[in-house]
């Protein structure tokens, strides 16, 4: 947990001292600092530091899918206005209510990964929320994707075709721990974020580079 926050953190530090700030930049900085976040939290959860972290953990990936799609978006430079806001604001519901409510019951280090109780109506309601953005950002960017012409806007097509494997990557994994070891499904917050360092290498090294300046 710690070397994955680590990674995230620092990540997050070196592009912004190496790029050129600009919405783009901004998001995926904010996509490392919310995905180190959590693992903060998982490794003060596993070392009976503070149980209000759980929340601050839960609000960081409550973010990421409105991120993610906010992010195809600036890449692609084509906007939908309705849906980011649509995006944003089921974030700020599930945020706030995480924050000013018990919706957490209980955390618990369970070696490998972090298991999370919440409240039953909330449970399904968020992991509707949060797989629905997340489909929506992979399809848009693959969309997006198959619009960009191959001579002019090259890097382009590739950052949004790398934006969806990451997507992929973020996902799949998980889906198939689920898939071998039912149990796991109670960890999927905590392992979908372990499998998220991947998504991370993609952003930092793969992405970033192809659609901002450099200014060192």
């Amino acid at each position: 947990m710690i070397a994955t926050f680590l990674f995230e953190i620092f990540s997050a530090l070196y592009i912004a001292w190496r790029y050129v700030l600009n919405n783009t930049t901004r998001i995926i900085i904010a996509i490392l600092v919310c995905l180190a976040v959590f693992q903060y939290a998982e490794y003060t959860i596993c070392q009976n530091l503070n149980i209000s972290w759980a929340k601050i953990g839960f609000v960081a990936i409550t973010l990421l899918p409105p991120l993610g799609f906010h992010l195809a978006q600036e890449i692609s430079k084509k906007y939908s206005k309705i849906l980011t806001t649509l995006a944003y604001g089921s974030a700020a519901l599930f945020a706030g209510y995480f924050l000013l409510s018990n919706a957490i019951s209980e955390s618990v280090c369970g070696g490998n990964y972090v298991i999370f109780h919440y409240v039953l109506p909330i449970e399904w309601s968020y992991s509707v929320y949060y797989y629905g953005w997340l489909f929506v950002g992979l399809f848009y960017s693959l969309w997006r994707a198959t619009q960009m012409n191959l001579k002019k806007q090259l890097n382009t097509r590739h950052a949004l075709q790398l934006l969806a494997l990451g997507y992929v990557l973020f996902m799949l994994p998980t889906t198939i721990v689920n898939v071998i070891n039912p149990t796991t499904v109670i960890g999927i917050p905590s392992i979908m974020c372990g499998f998220a360092v991947i998504l991370a290498v993609i952003l930092t090294f793969f992405i970033i580079p192809r659609v901002t300046k450099s200014r060192r």
